[in-house]
């Protein structure tokens, strides 16, 4: 079972108790929030320092935190990492296969963590999800680039400079891509734009090439653009 493998089940668990549920932000695999209330859940195939490292480092984020393995089955070792777990105040989610799928049990909930909370993490994460137009990560993805709500901006500025040709931030701006259109088109993170003058940028064919790998995003940030276009 991969890391992507436990995504689905413990997203479907969440989502069935209420929680709407995100993928891959600011480094935590996988989000829930509903209402005030906000968990982070960490991924791993099994139970390791890499995982400890990263949940304790969510609980800055939230009290809130769950690391979700396959399960083990009972055994010493099984028993010693439930130890473990319950004194960094963490709550463990297992995951196993059955005949009519994987099921998710809930072994135990995360204490409040004794540690000092970062509100501007919290709140960077709260934005990111309330930015970002839909979930199209899987959570424990590592070889496949993250959604993000800027490279959603991005694309949706690469979609407006192919059907436009070359643009002024402003006209962007107009357009609906925000205050942020300017310093992407000047950082150009991802290599998809360039500077044909002052104050004017185009699409690089990479960049046009590159919006195939993102068909959902492409697909909305072009329907957006049509319906903004007539608007202006």
């Amino acid at each position: 079972m991969k890391e992507t493998d436990l995504f689905g089940p413990v997203s479907d668990y969440l989502t069935r108790q209420g929680y709407e549920v995100s993928a891959e932000v600011k480094d935590c695999d996988l989000v829930a929030t509903r209402g005030e209330d906000l968990i982070v859940v960490e991924l791993k195939t099994s139970a390791n320092m890499s995982l400890l490292i990263q949940a304790t480092r969510r609980q800055r984020i939230t009290d809130s935190v769950y690391v979700a393995v396959p399960d083990p089955g009972r055994s010493r070792h099984a028993r010693g990492v439930h130890r473990v777990l319950r004194r960094l105040e963490l709550g463990l989610l297992l995951v196993r296969d059955s005949t009519l799928g994987p099921v998710v049990s809930r072994v135990f909930d995360p204490l409040p963590a004794q540690r000092q909370k970062s509100g501007k993490s919290r709140r960077a994460v709260i934005q990111e999800i309330a930015d970002r137009s839909g979930n199209y990560n899987v959570g424990g993805s590592t070889r496949t680039p993250i959604v993000t709500a800027y490279r959603e901006t991005a694309i949706y500025i690469a979609i407006c400079l192919r059907e436009l040709g070359p643009s002024s931030p402003r006209a962007l701006r107009d357009l609906g891509a925000g205050k942020k259109a300017g310093p992407i088109l000047a950082s150009n993170h991802y290599g998809w734009f360039q500077r044909l003058g002052y104050g004017l940028y185009g699409l690089t064919d990479s960049g046009e090439r590159e919006l195939d790998n993102f068909p959902e995003v492409k697909a909305l940030s072009l329907e957006v653009f049509r319906t903004r276009s007539t608007e202006t």
